[in-house]
């Protein structure tokens, strides 16, 4: 029986990771977004590297005042990249300047916990933030283009679709996911914005009651459009059949205030001991799922005509 090839290993004391993304335009490059002292107090980093022959080798890094949660490539610009942090800023790095970000956005009144970069309208990418909003931005303007209050509770994740370039959804503290179109602004006079911002979204075109504890992450499939996974504190991943948000959608071209609720489970995964951190659907094959856990194990789920039947690593 061959022998496991063994992981490649990168390690950045004093500094935790807490996101991580491939560039879509070099095969071998990677972003990490960290923070030291395991992102409860102190600066944060981000790493640029390469994977070179049998290693990982460190291209640059960039420090911070406040810890790093996530990161996100330019579709672009090859040498773009976004980080959120824990000040409620959003940074963007060129590759080829040291030290200095080009732009950066402070509207987030708490941490931000996740950046999306849209691969459709690549000219747009999104922020969610533990105060509870989504933000839509655009590299050329210093300000936010549309402010999302899509949750009571913190905002973990938020996603674009990869099949309606209008569309995009976040997860929460309050155990659901929700679903937003772009289309259909609606003014909210309570919302503060900075002078001069847009309007800003309130109703979600859908809400999906995923767990009854937070949702720490969600993805969406990338060859059935309308099917996502959810991962919760419950230590249970869920996949969720949505078509009924797409009927409503080619039911009501131009999203309305009203809101629909609801989601068929196709599965609930069981194996991990304790919260499932992340997990992302393949971009090859839409029966693979891959998890993280704080249990310190992650995990392929591949669905068989039996089922759904995981791989620990």
């Amino acid at each position: 029986m061959q022998s496991r090839r063994p992981p490649l290993v990168l390690k950045t004391p004093p500094f935790a990771h807490y996101g991580l993304a491939w560039s879509p335009f070099h095969t071998q490059r990677i972003a990490l977004a960290s923070a030291a002292n395991y992102g409860l107090v102190g600066n944060g980093r981000l790493h640029i590297t390469s994977v070179i022959g049998s290693g990982i080798v460190l291209e640059k890094q960039y420090d911070t005042q406040d810890g790093l949660y996530g990161v996100a490539w330019s579709e672009l610009n090859d040498n773009h990249i976004a980080s959120a942090s824990g000040d409620g800023s959003i940074k963007l790095w060129d590759l080829a300047i040291n030290d200095l970000p080009i732009r950066s956005w402070r509207e987030h009144i708490r941490e931000v916990s996740s950046l999306d970069w849209s691969n459709i309208q690549k000219d747009i990418f999104a922020s969610s933030s533990w105060d509870g909003a989504l933000k839509l931005w655009t590299p050329d303007r210093p300000r936010s283009i549309t402010t999302i209050v899509a949750h009571q509770g913190c905002a973990y994740q938020v996603l674009f679709s990869p099949h309606v370039p209008s569309v995009l959804a976040s997860c929460s503290t309050d155990g659901t996911i929700r679903f937003f179109d772009t289309r259909a602004p609606m003014p909210l006079s309570s919302v503060t914005s900075p002078p001069g911002a847009p309007a800003a979204l309130s109703t979600p075109i859908w809400t999906v009651p995923a767990h009854g504890t937070e949702v720490l992450s969600f993805d969406w499939n990338k060859y059935r459009p309308w099917v996502i996974a959810s991962a919760s504190v419950d230590r249970t991943i869920k996949i969720w059949d949505c078509r009924m948000l797409k009927d409503s959608m080619e039911a009501a071209p131009v999203p309305s205030q009203q809101s629909g609720v609801g989601g068929a489970c196709e599965g609930d995964l069981r194996g991990h001991e304790y919260a499932v951190r992340k997990i992302q659907w393949s971009p090859h094959r839409a029966d693979i799922i891959a998890s993280a856990s704080y249990d310190m194990s992650c995990r392929m789920w591949v669905l068989f005509v039996s089922g759904w039947l995981d791989t620990p690593f």
